[in-house]
């Protein structure tokens, strides 16, 4: 299907596109999403009344995703070149990767999360970075300046 193109970061890619969708569907539909995703009661009840900072922030994370899915693209040779190409996957993996394994650590920040949020959410964290570690792994060579 993808002869010549790393399927690893196609679907990191991929997965950080569908993470940006469902964020972005937090602002579309509300409240009732922010408390299926987990983002907790108090963000949906600061947008049930209106309140920007739910909005700011998931916004902010619907760009950074966004983002992240061109640089699996961008890596995978499916879009042009992106500037810092190694770099950003570099980075990329390990905060999904970080995220994914050290969710505890967020844990009390966020107490009304269920534990069913954290192992879910961190088991997907753990997948897209795996994903994006080792397509980075693959392409390294292919990564460099002259090759890209």
């Amino acid at each position: 299907m993808f002869s010549s193109k790393n399927n690893f970061l196609i679907i990191g890619s991929i997965f950080s596109a569908l993470a940006a969708i469902a964020h972005l569907g937090c602002v579309i539909f509300g409240s009732d999403w922010y408390r299926f995703l987990g983002a907790g009661e108090q963000m949906a009840q600061m947008a049930e009344q209106g309140h920007w900072y739910p909005t700011v922030i998931t916004l902010v994370l619907v760009l950074i995703l966004s983002v992240w899915s061109l640089y699996g693209l961008s890596g995978a040779k499916v879009i042009a070149k992106l500037p810092f190409l190694r770099l950003g996957l570099i980075v990329i993996s390990f905060i999904y990767l970080t995220r994914g394994v050290f969710f505890i650590l967020l844990m009390p920040i966020f107490p009304e999360n269920s534990l069913t949020f954290w192992l879910v959410s961190s088991g997907i964290c753990l997948m897209i970075g795996l994903s994006y570690a080792v397509g980075t792994y693959q392409s390294w060579p292919q990564l460099s300046r002259k090759n890209v």
